[in-house]
């Protein structure tokens, strides 16, 4: 009973917000509550949230500092060179420009940490989606699907978690996975030309020049092709390069005011806005390298990192108290919207997990599993790897599930490194789960909704996984 509440409870959430019949936070929080009174265990609703938030707290707060850190590195003008390297290769080329977004999120995913990845990537591409009037679904789509594979980095998280759960070197399971997270990586710069050729041969080829005179003569929100909708309000909301309100200064074309950039949404870097710091340019560049440094050596918890950074960077480049108050007004929208996105799904996860939702779920699967495909349970690992890292946590999976997997797996011959490498074929889905908070980073700062984007990410993220599983069976690594 319990195995089929837990997979109608997931199916309401995902049918109501593609429907847009309720707000991801809305129904992060109203479907659980609903579902753990038809369980049952209603009165110990507040236990299951508690314990939700608890685990969520630190994520949360990495988030909310973490936005804080890369706007103010936004304003500041230290992502300023990689906007107009991006501007001059891409050409104002739709094609060009997504996959730059593949090759930009891949790259910046070295970090190991999805929202940073999301953060850098949207603040880079987010201008000429805008100006091109591309759909902004292909932007978030593509990214999740790049920063997917390079989730799998030993520092990355799942690696790391195959390894602890098996006891095993991650080493031993990343290094001869490379070859086939590198097919991964190859078809999604594959699907993004692809992708790029279609916005192409919609909305053309034009020059900046073009651009930039079209976007001055139109200055309403345009309906996006593919993203289900208009971006209506967007102009209110924060802008990922600089916010709303006081941040509306560091938005606009030269010579247009805050408030010319605010009712149009977005007007492109300002080259000559109040906030940039060119005589603190390199202080910053050092200080976001030794963040990311710190980050990946783990020499501090990243919620202490980010919020010691942010700390820093609000003090040296804006030594001003009111300054300081206005960059942290102007990326306020972006705060809360995230943070409140993350408290909202320690509500779900606390409920799949308190009831027992997930434990009933992840033994349907295991006991599905025909006793003739034992011999073949790195395969059949890899397949369960798309559904089960959508719909349940990397902790949840990788802890709760893949060692049952892989005793079953033992069984009939099957290493724990064949099982471990199977289990992260799913990440390039898992990058779009519901259940990741760093999805609601990627699509609020690209003022996406959550549905347009499971819409349009779901089939092509699983192509994507097909093909890294293909490849892994090619090699004969799985």
């Amino acid at each position: 009973m319990l195995t089929i509440l837990g997979f109608a409870m997931i199916a309401t959430f995902l049918v109501l917000i593609m429907l847009k019949k309720m707000s991801p936070i809305a129904a992060l929080v109203l479907i659980p509550a609903l579902f753990c009174v038809f369980v049952g265990k209603g009165a110990k609703l507040g236990d299951y949230v508690i314990d939700g938030v608890t685990s969520l707290a630190p994520t949360a707060a990495m988030l909310m500092f973490a936005i804080v850190y890369f706007g103010v590195m936004i304003d500041v003008g230290l992502f300023d060179p990689i906007v107009r390297g991006i501007l001059k290769f891409c050409k104002a080329d739709p094609l060009r420009i997504v996959v730059g977004t593949a090759l930009l999120a891949a790259i910046v995913s070295l970090d190991g940490d999805g929202s940073t990845t999301f953060m850098i990537t949207v603040s880079a591409m987010y201008p000429l989606y805008k100006r091109l009037k591309m759909s902004l679904v292909v932007m978030t789509g593509v990214a999740a699907m790049a920063n997917g594979v390079m989730n799998t980095l030993p520092w990355g998280g799942p690696t790391a978690r195959a390894a602890t759960a098996l006891k095993v070197d991650a080493s031993d399971i990343f290094v001869p996975m490379i070859p086939a997270l590198a097919v991964g990586l190859v078809f999604v710069v594959a699907l993004s030309y692809v992708l790029g050729r279609r916005e192409r041969a919609r909305l053309g080829v034009l020059t900046l020049d073009e651009v930039l005179v079209d976007e001055k003569a139109e200055q309403t929100e345009t309906v996006l092709v593919g993203a289900g909708g208009s971006a209506t309000g967007a102009g209110k909301a924060a802008a990922p390069a600089g916010g709303s309100g006081s941040g509306a200064a560091a938005l606009g074309d030269a010579g247009e005011d805050a408030d010319a950039a605010d009712d149009d949404g977005f007007q492109g870097l300002d080259p000559h806005r109040a906030t940039l710091r060119p005589k603190l340019y390199w202080f910053n560049a050092l200080l976001t390298v030794t963040l990311l440094t710190a980050m990946i050596m783990e020499l501090l918890p990243i919620p202490v990192l980010f919020l010691l950074g942010a700390a820093l960077a609000l003090t040296v480049n804006f030594p001003h108290i009111p300054d300081q108050k206005a960059r942290l007004a102007a990326h306020a929208d972006n705060v809360l919207n995230v943070s409140g996105m993350v408290f909202a799904a320690a509500v779900f996860t606390g409920v799949l997990q308190g009831t027992g939702m997930v434990d009933h779920m992840a033994k349907w699967m295991v006991d599905v599993i025909p006793e003739g495909m034992g011999p073949h349970m790195a395969l059949v690992t890899g397949v369960l790897s798309l559904p089960l890292t959508y719909f349940m946590s990397n902790d949840g999976f990788y802890f709760g599930v893949l060692p049952v997997l892989a005793e079953a797996g033992a069984a009939h011959g099957v290493t724990p490194l064949e099982m471990a490498r199977a289990s992260l074929v799913g990440q390039p889905l898992h990058m779009s789960s519901p259940l990741v908070p760093a999805v609601y980073v990627l699509v609020g700062m690209a003022r996406v909704e959550f549905g347009d984007h499971t819409r349009f990410v779901v089939k092509w993220a699983v192509l994507t996984c097909l093909a890294i599983l293909g490849a892994g069976i090619l090699f004969g690594i799985v």
